[in-house]
């Protein structure tokens, strides 16, 4: 039986994670032989008991992308898998090498899911060099190079000296076919019950692209105006940092930073308006599912997806990144004229589960 490899190392809370959950559930579950390729210490965190009996997870032995080369490659040998796709530069570049040292002739897809110019400016100098050069000497000899929005396909083929026509736009697998089902659950805290007070929500690592504190301003700037509260959903290093601009924004009383959430879909069906700060993405995953959900959207026209999403500002507000005072307006607009709900979660239609799987599964595979 042919087997597909799966090799990721990721923060275990982050979109990626629940794109490959959702991906390796669905075609596992269709009987497709995947082998999970794991770090110690890094996600994605799959649930053992609920994996189908066809999925394997590897555990390579290593702590560090930088000590899985030669793990790699004695898997690679020793089950000669039919091919292996990967997320993220550093594992792709460790994947690239494997292969070659290994010789085992395998189907190689690289994916990145972010704006790579715009990651690579938040890095010192050194590391973006030589991330640039190492990506235009080696992405040349991936079989297929996958993005999920055509900003970042554009992008990367800038950055890496490729041919657009070598990278793919492939829809990510984010709306699982029971949503709705699974956003029907009441995470339970009071906020949810109190329907009087709008609620504003945002969800993601709390870092510097994520840019949580722009958010918060514009909170401040709202809350001034009307009942409202905000709630975070996620983990990052910028928390401390974060709970200190609550406090002196005065708006503690009405803003919650409850960590990791595994009922981010309930938190998201009973908000009033989602809020993306970011200043930058490749395609923002919670957006998605918002909107999915038929959740009115307010978002950054941050570089990559979100104009792809809204539709240029049809189905959502766009604002300019770090603009709180924009991005106030913005909530303020959505929470007195919210988009349709049905009209949103038409739209995103193509990032349903079963339909984006079938076209990573066309490329991971190959003709």
């Amino acid at each position: 039986m042919n087997r597909l490899a799966l090799f990721l190392a990721t923060s275990g809370h982050s979109g990626v994670d629940r794109i490959m959950s959702h991906l390796v559930q669905h075609l596992g579950g269709q009987g497709i032989a995947i082998d999970l390729l794991g770090i110690r210490g890094h996600g994605p965190y799959y649930d053992s008991g609920a994996l189908p009996a066809s999925v394997r997870r590897i555990d390579l032995a290593v702590s560090h992308i930088n000590s899985s080369l030669l793990p790699l490659c004695r898997y690679l040998r020793e089950e000669r898998p039919q091919a292996l796709l990967c997320d993220k530069d550093r594992i792709n570049r460790v994947a690239l090498l494997a292969r070659r040292l290994s010789g085992v002739p395998l189907r190689l897809v690289l994916r990145t899911g972010t704006t790579v110019s715009r990651d690579l400016a938040s890095r010192g100098l050194w590391q973006r060099g030589m991330q640039r050069v190492s990506m235009r000497l080696l992405y040349r000899y991936a079989d297929a190079i996958v993005v999920p929005s055509e900003g970042a396909r554009l992008d990367l083929a800038k950055v890496a000296g490729l041919p657009v026509e070598r990278i793919r736009r492939v829809p990510s697998p984010l709306v699982p076919a029971d949503l709705e089902q699974r956003a029907a659950r009441t995470p339970g805290h009071p906020w949810l019950r109190d329907t009087g007070v709008p609620l504003v929500l945002g969800v993601g690592e709390l870092g510097a692209r994520k840019d949580f504190a722009t958010l918060l301003r514009a909170f401040a700037q709202l809350r001034a105006q009307r009942p409202a509260r905000l709630v975070i959903l996620g983990e990052g290093r910028r928390r401390g940092q974060l709970e200190g601009l609550v406090r002196e924004l005065g708006v503690a009383d009405d803003v919650l930073l409850p960590g990791f959430s595994n009922e981010v879909y309930g938190w998201m069906a009973r908000a009033a308006v989602f809020a993306a700060s970011s200043r930058w993405e490749g395609l923002p995953a919670a957006l998605v599912e918002a909107m999915a959900l038929g959740v009115p959207v307010v978002s950054t026209d941050c570089p990559s997806g979100p104009a792809e999403l809204l539709q240029g500002g049809r189905l959502g507000v766009l604002v300019p990144v770090g603009d709180a005072g924009a991005l106030s307006r913005g909530l303020a607009e959505m929470l007195d004229q919210p988009t349709p709900a049905a009209r949103l979660r038409a739209a995103m239609s193509e990032y349903e589960v079963a339909a984006s799987a079938a076209a990573y599964l066309a490329v991971w595979r190959g003709p």
